[in-house]
């Protein structure tokens, strides 16, 4: 059972490298960004910063996942997904699976595009948009980490 606990601890610390950047980025770096006076230059810093942060949040997703399916399968606890007081297993999963698909597939895709075109009509609504997406998904993930202790608690 020790390779559980070194599991689970692995599967937090992801957890906290992974959604703490999240919440860096939402809270902190957006924010500032759209309130550079050049946009452009904002977006380049941006574009910069988000190519170094996607290589974190690309290695502590992969540990999330990792660690979850294998926490999972030594309880063998695959029926928690088919009752719904497990609801916070659901949305992991759910979250896991949105941030693989926009740092494994939409941002190295959209990375390839954006070399082929220039930056375009940049402007401070453009870190507005994005932020918004930001903080739902931050909102979200905060709901679900809350869920999750409560529930792996017996609440």
């Amino acid at each position: 059972m020790d390779e559980f606990v070194f599991a689970r601890a692995l599967h937090v610390l992801g957890v906290v490298l992974w959604i703490g950047g999240v919440a860096m980025v939402t809270s902190v770096l957006l924010p500032t960004l759209a309130g550079m006076p050049s946009a452009i230059e904002a977006m380049t810093f941006f574009e910069q910063f988000k190519r170094r942060f996607a290589a974190q949040a690309r290695f502590s997703t992969l540990l999330v996942g990792i660690t979850g399916f294998y926490m999972v399968y030594v309880l063998d606890a695959w029926h928690r997904f088919t009752q719904w007081q497990y609801w916070w297993m659901h949305t992991m999963v759910l979250i896991w699976l949105l941030f693989s698909v926009m740092l494994f597939v939409m941002e190295p895709r959209g990375r390839r595009q954006s070399v082929s075109t220039p930056v375009q009509s940049v402007s401070s609504e453009t870190f507005v948009r994005i932020q918004r997406k930001h903080l739902g998904l931050l909102i979200l993930s905060l709901v679900t980490i809350a869920g999750a202790v409560a529930g792996s608690h017996g609440w």
